[in-house]
């Protein structure tokens, strides 16, 4: 199932996207799009709605370093445990809203990933059991003000202006995430090209350490890191990551 959240003619709703690509109709879910949903039985064209973003979540929780081909191109070796850190909800946006460039940074980058949205209340998860706490899958971009995270020695400023985090289209909740293709494009040319299968701690290990740490709540989102070929975005580009049975995520950038 395809999950999604849109602006309609009547507001804004949850909702199940069904059909071809370019007749997809989207159904409005009732209250929330947790457990098994109930419908409404309203309906309109996709091309009727806004697609946003697709959750709203409590928390961003994001793994730093989850490529060794991208660890190393920032310097590094691989970590033996994940590296984790936190992104402000209110940097969430959907698709096609711009990102914009803060006057603080002169290096604002993409990094293209595969996000998980937790689907209920969860603590200490162990890694095998991971899957029974996922709504889905989604793709997103963990927009980085480069130099201020050098700058800063942390990452907080860096990745947690407004308009870095997009994510979308929708959630797609019967994806097996093991081996998917993980694509991203800066004006149409592929600037990173990996698969899922080359992260260094799996979704279950990375649920597993977060679970320890913080209680999971229904609608967060763990960003489950990029691979190599990070690089900057200017004014007027459009960039797109795209994940294998998901779909793409597109965003213009501006400068603020």
């Amino acid at each position: 199932m395809k999950l999604a959240r849109v602006a309609t003619p009547d507001g804004m709703a949850f909702v199940a996207v069904e059909g071809e690509q370019g007749g997809e109709v989207v159904r409005e879910i009732a209250e929330h799009p947790f457990g098994e949903p109930t419908f409404t039985g309203r309906s309109w064209p996709l091309n009727q709605t806004r697609l946003l973003a697709p959750i709203l979540a409590s928390k961003v929780i994001a793994i730093g370093k989850n490529y060794a081909d991208h660890a190393r191109e920032m310097g590094g070796e691989p970590p033996a445990d994940p590296v984790i850190f936190l992104k402000p909800n209110t940097a969430i946006i959907g698709p096609d809203v711009p990102i914009v460039r803060p006057p603080a940074s002169q290096r604002v980058d993409y990094e293209g990933e595969l996000a998980v949205v937790i689907g209920r209340p969860c603590k200490d998860v162990k890694a095998a059991q991971a899957g029974s706490v996922i709504l889905g899958y989604t793709v997103a971009n963990d927009v980085t003000a480069r130099d201020l995270q050098q700058h800063d020695g942390q990452w907080t400023r860096g990745k947690g202006f407004d308009t870095f985090c997009p994510l979308g289209p929708w959630i797609v909740t019967d994806l097996d995430p093991a081996d998917l293709a993980i694509t991203t494009d800066l004006d149409g040319q592929t600037v990173q090209s990996s698969r899922t299968s080359l992260m260094i701690h799996s979704i279950g290990e990375i649920i597993e350490w977060i679970s320890s740490v913080m209680t999971l709540m229904p609608g967060d989102v763990i960003l489950t890191g990029t691979p190599a070929g990070v690089g900057p975005m200017t004014a007027g580009q459009r960039v797109a990551v795209t994940v294998e049975g998901i779909g793409t995520l597109s965003n213009p950038v501006v400068d603020k």
